[in-house]
């Protein structure tokens, strides 16, 4: 008795960690692109709007594919399909940064955009399943472990660029390759996770009221809008803020560390959204988030000398409102195959408007010169998301009237 009773938790914790090291590697692969931009447009000859497009194309494969996500784990499990998408991952960082024609590296960066969108739609669902009784908790901890390897990511990518490579192989590419250093250990907790507790079951309920209501309800759409402007904000910042930086003087290994920060700050934001939504301030607190980012941008327009500090704000702000995104996903459906849905379809929405800000971002840079156009759009985007916000924060659940 005493003995079964002491393996009951065991299968639990053995799914916190595997969601903890998913969550590891959900950020990295494309976080590692910023810092390196400089190296990949000397070596292929790419122009800064083209880069920023590479850096964007997760982002619409996301779009693209998020949609599809509910119906593979209706169809598959979910269990399954997290588990494909892993093994996809490893698959297309490695294509990346195969060396040769650049079209490895597009084609790489589709696989791991296509990889990325299943498993961003389905991991809110994880949660949710099985840890529906502290969702705000373990989302936090997700999101903070999503910026924190993506800060790792972005402050060691440069330095392991520069060390020697085999045959003179451009160091870029194996910085890239390292991103995905932790994948192969995400994948085996998975799987030794997912055996230790078997009794769970997915459950694939057709669910069509979720698949095509979701797409009419107004709650759903709020959420795809604050999803969106979080995600152009994030993504402007960690694309662009290195070469903002060099363009103050910094070196690329200094750049690099700001960028690093950044995402470190957003650790700190991630794990301070539970605490924020508690009490009275719960109503009010998606619409807050944005302050802290639109101070760090104005400071980049009036005073970028003091680069650092302002993208630290920035990141405190950005990693809650991942936070809160998600959470939104997962607290306004009643159930995980409904969060599904709203997850597919709110990052799918998400991530077409995600998707425009570095390109948009690069392209006011190339034809314009200078920062403060680029920033402009920035700062529109996180008043944007301010207010979307203030509409979403009312507790309300999704296919209910």
């Amino acid at each position: 008795m005493s003995d079964q009773h002491e393996d009951v938790p065991r299968p639990g914790i053995l799914l916190f960690l595997a969601v903890c090291l998913i969550a590891a590697n959900m950020r990295a692969t494309i976080t590692g692109i910023g810092p390196l931009l400089e190296q990949i447009e000397a070596d292929t000859g790419l122009a800064a709007a083209t880069l920023g497009a590479l850096a964007s194309v997760p982002l619409v494969i996301w779009a693209l594919v998020s949609p599809f996500a509910h119906d593979l784990s209706q169809r598959f499990g979910l269990t399954r399909v997290v588990l494909w998408s892993l093994v996809a991952l490893a698959a297309g960082t490695v294509l990346r940064s195969l060396p040769g024609p650049t079209a490895s590296l597009w084609a790489g960066t589709v696989v791991i955009g296509a990889a990325l969108s299943v498993a961003n739609v389905l991991m809110p669902a994880v949660i949710k399943r099985d840890f529906a009784a502290r969702v705000p908790v373990v989302t936090s901890v997700y999101t903070a472990l999503l910026g924190g390897m993506g800060a790792v990511a972005s402050g060691i990518v440069v330095p392991i660029s520069h060390l020697p490579t085999p045959g003179g192989e451009a160091g870029w590419r194996v910085a890239l390759l390292a991103t995905g250093a932790l994948l192969p250990f995400a994948i085996i907790l998975w799987v030794i996770a997912q055996r230790r507790n078997p009794r769970r079951d997915d459950i694939r309920a057709p669910g069509p009221r979720a698949r095509t209501g979701i797409w009419a309800d107004r709650t759903a759409w709020l959420v795809g809008g604050y999803m969106g402007m979080q995600s152009a904000a994030f993504y402007m910042l960690v694309t662009w803020l290195a070469p903002i930086a060099i363009s103050e003087g910094r070196s690329e290994v200094v750049a690099g560390f700001d960028v690093m920060l950044f995402q470190l700050m957003t650790i700190v934001g991630s794990l301070t959204l539970p605490t924020l939504l508690r009490g009275r301030l719960e109503r009010w607190v998606p619409g807050m988030l944005p302050a802290l980012a639109i101070t760090g941008t104005i400071g980049l327009l009036t005073a970028p000398s003091t680069l650092t500090l302002w993208g630290m704000l920035a990141g405190l702000s950005t990693g809650a409102a991942l936070g809160m995104s998600l959470t939104l996903m997962a607290s306004r459906a009643r159930d995980h195959a409904t969060a599904t849905a709203l997850s597919g379809m709110a990052q799918s929405i998400g991530y077409i408007i995600g998707a425009a800000g570095p390109i948009t971002f690069g392209a006011l840079h190339s034809a314009v010169g200078g920062w403060q156009a680029s920033l402009g759009l920035l700062l529109a985007t996180l008043l944007t998301q301010a207010g979307i916000g203030f509409a979403v924060g009312r507790s309300r659940f999704v296919l209910e009237r």
